[in-house]
């Protein structure tokens, strides 16, 4: 399946009885004064339900600050509970969403084809571009009859820090923002910087100029991540928590090119006073905008 749909793809399909049809809402805040089930609750894409980032796609204590990162990547037994709890079985069509341009939603995405579930989609410009359409919202909660999933894990979707410490990838892309992967500024995690040898290819470089952001073009994806070297070498990616790696992973599956993610990214990797952490920029390649 195309890893992105449009807002006109589903709305010819909402409420149609015969398309098996997920539409999850994973609207999250870094800001701990939101909640991303407060939003769902003023209103969503008709139909969808909800899962939180925290509880229903990491595993539990990231929160807190566990050792595996801020969001840890979960078990199968979790993941089939989750799942299964939403709806999503064999035959399911799974479209997410939120409302920053899919820095939340492709975590869903990745997560679910880690798991062997690969009919997912995240909707192109999320909900602001549903709602600037015009384009109906409600409030009500679906019924959901709870489907059996079977989670059928692809082990090397992931990456642990020790697999990085052993191994360190010949590309490794960073998804934070320039100034965090440089080091300027660090609003959350132990350490400020970024790992050594990793480049800067920030999510938010994956999206056009417009008011309601949606993914550029394939192409134009490919040659961004050929540049880095993507075109040589499959990429592991990483970020703040390994939610907006997820991001660039999905543009680097537009693009036609391999990823991997490392799940605990910086906020497991600055935590470890042993691990080297480097600011600046690495080279003069990095895309850095």
């Amino acid at each position: 399946m195309d890893p992105l749909v449009s807002t006109s793809w589903l709305a010819s399909r909402t409420g149609d009885t015969n398309c098996r049809i997920v539409t999850v809402d994973v609207r999250w805040y870094l800001d701990p004064t939101r909640r991303g089930r407060d939003a769902y609750a003023a209103g969503h894409i008709p139909g969808a339900v909800f899962l939180d980032l925290d509880a229903d796609l990491s595993a539990p204590g990231g929160a807190r600050g566990g050792a595996a990162g801020r969001h840890p990547w979960p078990a199968a037994e979790q993941v089939a509970r989750v799942m299964g709890r939403a709806g999503i079985g064999a035959g399911t069509t799974v479209i997410a969403y939120d409302d920053q341009a899919g820095a939340v939603a492709a975590r869903l995405w990745y997560l679910l084809r880690s798991y062997g579930h690969d009919d997912v989609a995240v909707l192109d410009g999320g909900l602001p571009k549903w709602v600037a359409e015009r384009r109906p919202t409600d409030t009500v909660v679906p019924s959901i009859a709870p489907r059996e999933f079977v989670p059928r894990s692809r082990p090397k979707a992931v990456v642990t820090k020790d697999e990085m410490r052993a191994t360190p990838p010949p590309l490794l892309l960073d998804a934070r923002i320039p100034e965090r992967y440089r080091g300027e500024v660090e609003p959350i995690d132990p350490r400020p910087g970024h790992i050594p040898g990793a480049r800067n290819a920030p999510y938010t470089a994956n999206l056009t100029a417009a008011a309601q952001p949606v993914f550029l073009d394939a192409e134009t994806l490919r040659q961004r991540y050929a540049s880095l070297g993507a075109d040589r070498s499959e990429a592991v990616v990483y970020c703040g928590s390994g939610v907006t790696a997820c991001h660039d992973l999905l543009a680097l599956h537009r693009a036609g090119f391999g990823g991997r993610l490392y799940v605990g990214s910086w906020s497991e990797w600055s935590a470890d006073p042993s691990l080297p952490a480097a600011v600046g920029d690495e080279d003069s390649r990095s895309l850095a905008h």
